[in-house]
């Protein structure tokens, strides 16, 4: 059962790992990529390191710091704490997600952590404050004879919503969901999804800190879970050819700070929204493109990004209308008013994706950004459409959305300019290797044509 830690001391933290019989302690953060990275310590270095630290080497992580500057320590999130599920007896094992500090002991500005919580400060000095909800799309994969992954297999052949008949993945759905609730991470709903071994899981909204943290925790969770069962579970947003890829979506919405009513609401809209949710979806729109590189980070994020395959390319707002890059899902009742941003993909980094995602819709609300008409017809349906063709799109590349983020004030300053300069290097340089590579699609079209 999830303890309730939110106000926890640290005398009560050290309590409680006693009582858990908690032999040692992973300290959890991730890269700029998102990719989680962990230092473990014998819990008799527990108390030492909560109000001390524990050094590491910030040269060593992809985009933090240069060799002369590399002494960072990290600070753990107390609030974060949970037992590890996969760990028993002797081998019992907690987790705390941290937060990274230099030895001037300010906040590391290229923790991608401490980006989000600087920006969700800014909201709340506007009066807000920033709920998320994910829908995380993922594939299950089996190994080959050999071992292998590549060509990638899916662990069944059902759709969109089918009662799976695959006991192994039916089995690991509810180990899924036994194990987020030890982390105190309720689920709503899982599904199978469009795709061939595709599935979903959904998340309870909350904080968008918090929903960061979970989403980093579910992505090492799912794949630890999988493995144990034979399986391999990857959050690459297109695997496969010719088929559904897998998308973040995000449900979003504004509450006020002082009275934690929901300041996307308006029943008197025919979309049920207020004058703060039209300029914060207006806010998203104008800088869809600059945060593009963020939410959808890879070279193959644009194999997903294409027409015909519910993924969205146009920028667009409806509510019925699921190729919109961002749906009003219809709400029970004025408090569930939200939006869904459908462009993100769950090889993001959760904390830079949600910084850039807030600082764009909180441009939109400073500035008062109109919002054009909504697109309430099928836009994958009606390319030819006069009012379809004059919608911008999303890049179609990796290389043109770094150009879009390059341009982007808004979200150079979300970032910072250290982390901003790290991101774009990095992923210039993935983008050339990837324009170097010939692969087996060009030898297959060329090497005998030719």
């Amino acid at each position: 059962m999830a303890e309730n830690i939110q106000n926890l001391t640290e005398e009560q933290l050290m309590s409680l790992v006693k009582e858990k019989g908690v032999n040692f302690v992973d300290l959890q953060f991730t890269d700029v990529g998102g990719a989680v990275k962990n230092v473990t310590i014998p819990t008799k270095e527990l108390e030492s390191t909560l109000n001390h630290g524990i050094w590491f080497d910030g040269s060593s992580i992809e985009g933090f710091a240069r060799t002369a500057e590399s002494d960072m320590y990290l600070i753990p999130d107390i609030s974060t704490f949970a037992v590890l599920p996969w760990h028993s007896g002797n081998e019992t094992t907690a987790r705390l997600i941290c937060n990274i500090y230099t030895p001037e002991s300010q906040p590391f500005l290229g923790d991608p952590r401490i980006i989000l919580m600087n920006v969700i400060k800014e909201a709340e000095k506007m009066g807000f404050i920033y709920n998320t909800g994910p829908e995380v799309e993922f594939f299950l994969l089996k190994p080959g004879s050999d071992g292998k992954l590549i060509p990638p297999r899916p662990v069944d052949s059902a759709s969109y919503f089918d009662q799976p008949v695959d006991m192994m993945a039916s089995s690991l759905w509810r180990q899924i969901t036994d194990a987020l609730h030890s982390f105190g991470i309720e689920t709503e709903t899982m599904h199978h999804e469009v795709a061939t071994g595709q599935h979903e899981l959904d998340f309870r909204y909350s904080n968008a800190l918090k929903t960061a943290d979970n989403i980093v925790t579910f992505r090492v969770l799912v794949k630890i879970l999988a493995e144990q069962k034979g399986l391999y579970a990857t959050f690459m947003p297109k695997p496969l050819r010719g088929v559904n890829g897998s998308g973040l979506h995000i449900h979003q919405s504004l509450s006020f700070k002082a009275n934690g009513t929901n300041a996307f609401s308006d029943p008197g809209d025919s979309h049920g929204l207020s004058k703060i949710a039209k300029h914060f979806i207006a806010g998203q729109l104008a800088h869809a493109r600059g945060m593009c590189a963020i939410i959808a980070p890879l070279v193959n994020s644009y194999k997903r990004l294409v027409l015909g395959y519910e993924a969205p390319v146009y920028l667009s707002w409806g509510r019925i209308n699921h190729s919109a890059l961002v749906r009003i899902p219809r709400a029970h009742t004025p408090e569930s008013t939200r939006i869904e941003l459908r462009c993100p993909d769950p090889s993001c980094n959760p904390y830079l994706a949600f910084a850039v995602m807030l600082a764009a819709g909180l441009d939109g609300i400073r500035n008062e950004l109109p919002l054009a008409d909504a697109s309430e017809e099928n836009i994958y349906l009606a390319p030819g459409n006069r009012k379809v063709s004059k919608l911008d799109l999303l890049p179609s590349s990796l290389s043109d959305a770094l150009l879009d983020m390059e341009k982007d004030t808004v979200i150079r300053e979300a970032l910072g300019i250290h982390l901003f300069e790290r991101f774009i290097s990095s992923k210039r340089l993935e983008w050339e290797d990837y324009r170097l590579e010939v692969t087996p699609w060009e030898l297959e079209k060329y090497l005998t044509a030719y």
